[in-house]
């Protein structure tokens, strides 16, 4: 099946305004200059995530190939390269060549497609996303999207040269992506609920995974196949995970907070096993507008789960959740509307579907990662505002130049959170801590 000139023409003008804008003179990819309609996919970050959104994006309606993957690891590259291949044997195709391990296996990877999946610990996002549009691509890329100030402002600067090249950029935040959010938020913008003063969000549950220490490991590797309890990896829970309800509160104010305070702890994960996040986090987050959004997060085994959101306006008030329910009242308490959905589409279908419809009609449509940038920086204030005890302004914690991430990156380089010598991680403490 021969391109078609909609998408030749889109592929050609995108390669041009790349040309006149880019930060590097590196051209388009050759696929790109092709008659074939085939679009290359690569894997960056090949664990259970990745490898989710790999079989979303080869579940589309169209002609997409995986040509690269790469990871930090080889066990984890070979065992996505093996579930790919049983899954979408057709469209895997993926020579020893072509399957990168390392810290820059990113780069090596990125080369060889049109679209990049990224679905590294999100320590990695920013700079891998660079390296991407740096490269004129397409880009997928997980929640949240950095895990400090300085890696935000690495992310806005790039989706800023994104947005000049027309590179499509779609971020894992599925609920922006999914039919009872878009419908209920569509009408709160319509003025259901009136002018929205306060809300709540939550993300409580149990917790995940951890990975127990092996003998013969170095430090970077166990907090790398441990990465959910490192900062500089992770952002701490009320980041890499809270992000959806923080990015549902953005979007129902359409803004973002100007100031934050709160509280958290590790009141139950304090083992050496947890490194160094909290397990609780309740955090009030204030908008231009004067509306305060109250934020809880827990993971703590044993105690009741919840994970939705709520809203409160001044002609009633609105309750959300993932499960495909929402729900209007007025301002007497009178349901107005319920939305009940049956047979939607799976949101992390969707937001591959329409991305990959977009690069294949030749369209530029999406362009989520400075909101992205947004909603990841609102958790990483809410943590800040945690672990430091203070009021901060989002303006001022935007300007930290405090960072996490590892002054180099090898398997014998030392992170900068160490254990002591029981191997326990030193944590935050409210009152001492210094975040800006």
């Amino acid at each position: 099946m021969k391109i078609t000139h909609d998408r030749r023409d889109f592929l050609k003008s995108t390669a041009m305004i790349a040309g006149a804008t880019a930060i590097s003179t590196t051209p388009i990819s050759g696929a790109f200059a092709s008659n074939d309609d085939t679009i290359k996919i690569a894997l960056v970050g090949c664990g259970g995530r990745g490898t989710g959104a790999a079989f979303q994006a080869l579940g589309t309606k169209q002609n997409i190939k995986i040509v690269a993957l790469a990871d930090a690891f080889q066990d984890r590259l070979d065992e996505c390269y093996n579930k790919l291949s049983e899954r979408f044997k057709d469209k895997v195709n993926v020579p020893e060549a072509n399957r990168f391990v390392g810290f820059d296996a990113y780069k090596k990877a990125i080369a060889l497609a049109d679209v990049v999946l990224f679905a590294t610990p999100p320590g990695f996002r920013p700079m891998h996303f660079a390296e991407a549009i740096k490269q004129n691509k397409h880009v997928f890329i997980e929640k949240p999207i950095a895990v400090d100030a300085p890696g935000i402002r690495q992310v806005l600067a790039t989706a800023e040269e994104a947005q000049k090249k027309k590179l499509n950029v779609v971020v894992g935040l599925q609920r922006r992506y999914q039919n009872n959010y878009r419908d209920l938020i569509k009408q709160i913008h319509g003025g259901a609920i009136g002018k929205v003063q306060s809300g709540q969000v939550y993300w409580n549950s149990g917790g995940v995974w951890v990975k127990p220490r092996q003998e013969g490991q170095t430090e970077m590797e166990y907090q790398m196949r441990n990465w959910y309890y490192f900062n500089w990896l992770c952002g701490d829970h009320i980041v890499e995970q809270h992000v959806h309800q923080l990015d549902v509160a953005n979007w129902v104010l359409n803004d973002h907070p100007v100031s934050a305070q709160g509280t958290g702890s590790r009141a139950w994960r304090t083992g050496k096993d947890y490194g160094e996040i909290y397990d609780n986090h309740a955090v009030e987050f204030t908008y231009a507008n004067d509306a305060v959004i109250y934020s809880q997060c827990r993971h703590f085994e044993g105690t009741s789960n919840r994970v939705d959101e709520s809203f409160q306006g001044t002609g009633g008030r609105v309750y959300l959740s993932a499960s495909n329910k929402g729900v209007l009242w007025d301002q007497n308490g009178k349901q107005i509307y319920n939305y009940q959905g049956k047979g939607d589409p799976n949101p992390y279908q969707t937001e591959h579907d329409e991305l990959f419809e977009a690069i294949a009609k030749g369209e530029y449509k999406f362009h989520d990662a400075e909101r992205g940038a947004y909603s990841t920086f609102t958790g990483i204030l809410g943590r800040m505002a945690t672990y430091s005890g203070k009021v901060l302004k989002w303006d001022e914690a935007l300007t930290s130049n405090i960072s996490l991430m590892p002054d180099t990156l090898s398997w014998d380089a030392l992170p900068k959170v160490l254990p002591d010598e029981n191997g326990l991680y030193p944590f935050a403490q409210p009152g001492k801590t210094q975040v800006i």
